[in-house]
């Protein structure tokens, strides 16, 4: 592989917050797309304790090198009170571009990141798409993930570990997150039974022996630390009753797979089901990021549990796709797209599987899972992938 990938995210004309999950690959990109920058690393232990106990030192780095044009905070949620500066500097509309780097946006929410808002835009970065990393094997990706981190290692698993453990547990531990680590780590392997799956948090407070409030809490975390995300139900222009409860996803399925409890009575074909959609569900999610097209992604489940894995809704598509773990076509298979298809028949319809056939059955296309991933380029439709 690579040293150095080009990525897929466009950046802006202005100063911008880039939020991404530790290890996506937002220092990297940065330095090599804005080498001359000024950056302040808040990881590097000196210079946190130095602007914790000073945020107003910027105001002085900045006035040290008057030629600067940009400035990366990175980590910018360590010391959330920079935001204040931040906010000033761009008042006194300095011909200064800011990028504030984030893997957390848990303290500032509590901070007010709005104070910001109208005049830094938001960016998300992503593990990688195999069309962004074109030399990464499908076969690695569903087994490891598309962590930059853990596609540059010779060994994966190692990293994986130790990125659960350290960059979740010890985290969430460090920024005092939760009270109770050991009820927070038996909630993580609770969850990682719903990857993919209808968030049912009554069973998740269940299964932990804690309240359901709590689970609430929890997920929230997640989703804060950017570690996981929900999918909502589609429901515009609903002919039939639809679910409500949204389908649960961990961002990466190297991490739900390392999250992930193995064991006798666990069946291989399950978790790698899980894998498979959790892999579709980060591209399909990374691909609306980068897009200049406002898209959203869902997922469609009737009350009678008829279910599509997603749809994606937006101003140039509507596309149906379900994606087996299998490597072949039943016609059982097609059955959740052809019921999709009689509430929107302007929709596309896409099977993804295992097989390595492109097949055309009862005008559902079915594609190969790799093959549809590594055609999945931002800004093209996905009606174009034929």
């Amino acid at each position: 592989m690579e040293l150095y990938i080009p990525r897929f995210l466009r950046p802006p004309d202005s100063s911008y917050f880039l939020f991404g999950p530790r290890g996506t690959g937002k220092s990297t990109y940065l330095m090599h797309e804005h080498p001359d920058a000024l950056t302040v690393d808040l990881l590097k232990p000196d210079l946190f304790r130095l602007y914790s106990a000073r945020p107003e030192r910027l105001f002085e780095l900045i006035a040290g090198n008057p030629d600067a044009k940009m400035v990366i905070v990175d980590e910018v949620q360590k010391v959330p009170e920079l935001l204040d500066v931040v906010h000033s500097l761009v008042e006194q509309k300095r011909k200064i571009t800011f990028i504030l780097t984030g893997s957390s946006s848990r303290k500032l929410k509590r901070t007010g990141i709005d104070l910001l808002a109208g005049r830094v835009l938001l960016r998300t970065m992503h593990p990688f798409l195999l069309s962004e990393a074109k030399a990464i094997d499908f076969g690695f990706a569903l087994q490891n993930g598309l962590l930059p981190i853990v596609c540059a290692s010779e060994t994966p698993a190692d990293v994986l570990n130790a990125y659960v453990e350290l960059y979740v547990r010890e985290e969430v531990q460090i920024e005092s997150m939760v009270r109770n680590v050991g009820n927070f780590t038996r909630f993580l392997e609770a969850a990682s039974f719903s990857h993919a799956s209808v968030l049912n948090m009554s069973n998740i407070a269940r299964e932990c022996a804690i309240e359901r409030k709590v689970v609430e809490g929890y997920i929230a975390i997640l989703q804060d630390i950017l570690l996981a995300f929900k999918i909502p139900v589609f429901t515009k222009r609903a002919r039939r009753a639809v679910s409500s409860h949204p389908k649960f996803y961990f961002f990466d399925t190297g991490v739900f797979r390392t999250l992930r409890p193995k064991g006798p009575l666990d069946r291989p074909e399950e978790i790698d089901g899980a894998a498979l959609e959790g892999l579709v569900a980060q591209h399909l999610r990374a691909w609306i990021a980068y897009s200049q097209h406002d898209n959203s992604l869902y997922f469609w489940r009737s009350r009678k549990g008829v279910e599509v894995d997603f749809v994606v809704y937006g101003e140039r598509e509507l596309v149906a796709l379900e994606v087996k773990n299998s490597s072949r076509v039943r016609p059982e298979d097609l059955r959740s797209l052809e019921a999709f298809r009689e509430d929107y028949p302007e929709g596309k319809t896409y099977l993804l599987y295992r097989g390595s056939e492109k097949l055309r059955i009862k005008d559902i296309l079915c594609l190969p899972c790799d093959y549809f991933l590594s055609h999945l380029v931002p800004d093209m439709a996905i009606g174009g992938i034929q």
